[in-house]
């Protein structure tokens, strides 16, 4: 049955800077699976600002096309293989990832490493809207359904699904303390402000690990699909460049960094990524109490989650932004990414001194 041929939401022509030999691609992922005559029509997915995302859309097959940014990179980061191998893994335990097609490790294809995998079709939600048409009831019932599938990740067991080595284990609270301030401080630049005390209190306030699991570690509304004929039913979970093996709590406590609802201030709602702020939607308080219900989990101390997430938020944007005021992208996006640093650093410090 061949593909609706209709735009795929937030896929646009590929950016010159971001381009890659479609041959050489197509060359390649023909000796990895079966695919109808001619060359796909490439476009590129708007949004994010770590790994690339293509779609590559064949008569009668959408694939998609994962790939790490143009330029400098981190040491370890953006590493396709491990992104690829998680998902495969997860697969029998956890169907809402995407079907893996085949992953090349040889830059000479495209000049770096990639992988391909199946289209989950479906709705993503972005940055302003839902994309789907539901009642403020209907969007409570999502945002439940939301905290019920990272639940439902947190009860994986690593082993069974393969990943026991995903990660080092004990200890993550306290290695996420001290690894997220030293990138930090890294990537500091003259316009955004220490973080110093914010540091401090992470560590005179750190809790021991809670337990261990397999963390998404970028979960987001705008990272989950929609059913093309249930958009209340989540049917994919996208980007699992950061999953590893870690804290229930912190993994919440990091998507909860990105939920900007209705009744924020008009600054913090001005930086928001995803609808978390449409009518009906759950809020943080309601989703921290609804999450501990389902899981089991104790949450009374709260505010270091919190704080963590949104320090850990703060730092992933200055490290971005890093890359822009050094001149390693060209991207006009990042340009003002030091403002909201500024932003989370205040927010950080009124939760600190409730």
């Amino acid at each position: 049955m061949a593909v609706d041929q209709s735009s795929v939401e937030g896929a646009r022509p590929v950016r010159e800077e971001d381009a890659f030999d479609i041959p050489s691609v197509d060359t390649w992922l023909r000796k990895q699976t079966t695919l109808p005559a001619g060359l796909p029509e490439v476009r590129q997915f708007s949004g994010g600002a770590s790994n690339l995302t293509y779609l590559l859309r064949y008569s009668d097959r959408d694939l998609i096309l994962r790939r790490p940014p143009v330029g400098t990179k981190a040491k370890g980061a953006h590493d396709m293989g491990r992104e690829y191998r998680i998902q495969q893994q997860l697969a029998p335990v956890f169907p809402y990832v995407p079907t893996m097609v085949a992953h090349c490790n040889d830059d000479a294809v495209i000049g770096s490493e990639f992988y391909v995998m199946e289209r989950i079709p479906g709705t993503i939600p972005r940055r302003s809207e839902l994309g789907v048409d539901l009642t403020p009831e209907q969007t409570r019932q999502l945002g439940y359904k939301l905290i019920d599938t990272l639940v439902d990740l947190h009860q994986v067991d690593p082993a069974a699904a393969g990943l026991a080595d995903l990660g080092k284990g004990e200890g993550f609270v306290e290695r996420q303390v001290s690894g997220w301030s030293g990138r930090y401080r890294k990537a500091k630049t003259w316009n955004v402000p220490s973080f110093e005390k914010v540091m401090a209190w992470l560590e005179a306030n750190r809790p021991p690990d809670v337990r261990i699991c397999v963390i998404h570690n970028d979960f987001r509304l705008d990272n989950v699909v929609l059913a093309p004929d249930d958009p209340e039913r989540i049917v994919g979970v996208l980007d699992w460049e950061l999953a590893t093996l870690g804290d229930p709590l912190m993994d919440l406590g990091s998507a909860l960094a990105y939920w900007v609802q209705a009744d924020d201030d008009w600054a913090f709602r001005r930086f928001r990524l995803q609808p978390s702020d449409v009518p009906g939607m759950i809020g943080r308080d309601e989703i921290v109490r609804y999450y501990c219900e389902k899981s089991g989990l104790d949450a009374s101390n709260w505010a270091f989650y919190e704080v963590f997430g949104l320090f850990r938020l703060a730092v992933i944007a200055q490290q971005i932004y890093y890359r822009y005021h050094h001149k390693q992208t060209r991207n006009p996006r990042f340009k003002n990414l030091w403002l909201p640093v500024n932003l989370l650093e205040r927010r950080c410090r009124r939760i600190m001194s409730r």
